[in-house]
């Protein structure tokens, strides 16, 4: 069937290689991964998970949630160092399973970190708020809250969206350097919270270590995976890597480790400053150093928290704009997504992302439908894991920079898990992923298929 036609590896890889300035090294990459991995997870899932799911034994759900995720990058790792091409997962998918089901891969990506990007925007801007707050500084809720709540627009929220494509529309060289700071930043803080709180550790609040029991913990892995989602923003980076055969697996799987390793420790100490009871907060960190009296430095992740968040938004406007070019280029989406300036910037996707996301956080209550980034980042996940063992089968003697152990048990293994993972989402949001299923496989057939240049060039 057409609709299941593969893209030619040769094509992709001629591509990816036309024209371009490559300047991101191994630790930009790992930045970029921990950037975008590390935001709202740590910040305030950590709290909430540890007070309503699995108490102190959140450390053993973050390390759950990080073998899933380790699993997914060894497959990703692979793809990435034989792929290196914008699409990413859209690409790996194409190359591997045919055209609708990377058409389908690609816009989950797109749609899901789109959602995620608006939704971190609007918890971004509630931190600043309550940052202003502590000077004195009082903003009104008329620019400061989305119509349902009793203002007019979230101004704060859009700002953060479009400042950082604003960063990224300088070039990759230049916006490298902000991302990294920001990142810098995000880890310096989280630091500073570890070392602090672990002088204010009662071991007594470990006790009982687990009790919600086993349930508790296998279902904080299911929530504390969601922590790890992000690291398609390192494999969309893959055209402007300076050796991506070596510096795309190491940025994957380094970056990984250190989230663990960061997860883990922030999760012992937040548990041992306080008992997990109090924790249901939305600024967990921060509010248990105020506990125990380091008011000053809990203003100090505050600050910190703020602007460690925006390399989050920077990862998921950078990753959606390029899947986009990919999937334009192939004649999928139209051709004005494929724009690049002098700078290789996608500018059209990358400012229709970043206004439609804009949006999103200025004017409305996300809610559920924030949810779907969930379930969408899982379906991709699992179709990469798929793709990897056609892959391995096709393309036996490509060049691998890396080469995923134990194939096809992994790969399989990585799809199952996603899979459960995903049936333990509410109805709510299996609902809407069918809709939004739905949706995407119609304009497949009415749009993507007719225009494809793998139909046209057949049909020539």
């Amino acid at each position: 069937m057409e609709i299941f036609k593969k893209q030619s590896l040769k094509r992709i890889l001629s591509e990816a290689n036309e024209n371009k300035e490559r300047t991101l090294s191994a630790l930009d990459l790992t930045l970029m991964s921990v950037g975008s991995v590390i935001g709202t997870g740590v910040m305030v899932l950590t709290g909430i998970v540890a007070a309503k799911q699995s108490g102190p034994a959140t450390s053993i759900a973050f390390i759950g949630g990080g073998i899933a995720a380790a699993i997914i990058v060894l497959c990703y790792a692979e793809f990435s160092s034989s792929i290196p091409s914008a699409g990413g997962s859209y690409s790996f998918t194409y190359v591997s399973l045919g055209e609708i089901i990377a058409y389908i891969s690609g816009l989950c990506i797109v749609i899901g970190y789109t959602l995620s990007t608006a939704t971190v925007a609007s918890g971004w801007g509630s931190y600043l708020l309550s940052l202003l707050d502590i000077l004195g500084i009082k903003l009104p809720k008329t620019f400061t809250a989305i119509p349902s709540e009793g203002g007019i627009v979230n101004l704060p929220a859009m700002i953060s969206i479009l400042f950082i494509v604003f960063v990224i529309s300088l070039g990759t060289k230049e916006s490298k350097k902000v991302n990294d700071i920001m990142v810098f930043i995000k880890i310096a803080v989280i630091a500073l919270f570890i070392g602090v709180g672990a002088f204010h550790v009662n071991t007594s609040n470990w006790h009982p270590f687990a009790p919600f029991g086993v349930k508790g913990i296998v279902t904080g892995t299911a929530s504390l995976f969601f922590a790890y989602c992000g690291f398609d923003a390192t494999a969309s980076a893959a055209e402007e890597v300076k050796n991506p055969q070596k510096s795309l697996p190491l940025g994957l799987i380094s970056s990984l480790v250190i989230c663990t390793i960061i997860y883990i420790a922030v999760s012992l100490v937040l548990t041992g400053v306080t008992s997990y009871t109090n924790l249901n907060v939305g600024d967990a960190l921060s509010y248990a150093l105020k506990l125990v009296g380091q008011r000053g430095v809990a203003f100090v992740v505050s600050l910190g928290t703020v602007i460690g968040i925006l390399a989050v938004i920077f990862a998921g406007n950078f990753t959606t704009s390029h899947i986009l070019l990919a999937m334009s280029r192939d004649g999928l989406l139209p051709k004005f997504f494929s724009k690049v300036d002098k700078k290789d910037v996608p500018y059209t996707a990358l400012w229709t992302v970043g206004i439609i996301g804009a949006l999103l956080a200025g004017f409305f209550n996300l809610g559920q439908l924030a949810n779907f980034a969930n379930i969408a980042f899982l379906l991709t996940y699992t179709l990469v894991c798929i793709s990897l063992i056609a892959f391995r089968k096709k393309y036996p003697h490509v060049k691998r920079g890396f080469k995923t152990p134990l194939v096809p048990f992994i790969p399989l293994l990585g799809a199952f898990s996603c899979l459960f993972l995903m049936s333990n989402l509410s109805e709510e949001t299996w609902k809407i992923f069918i809709v939004v299923l739905v949706l995407l496989i119609t304009s497949y057939l009415i749009y993507g298929r007719k225009h494809s240049l793998i139909n046209k060039n057949n049909d020539n």
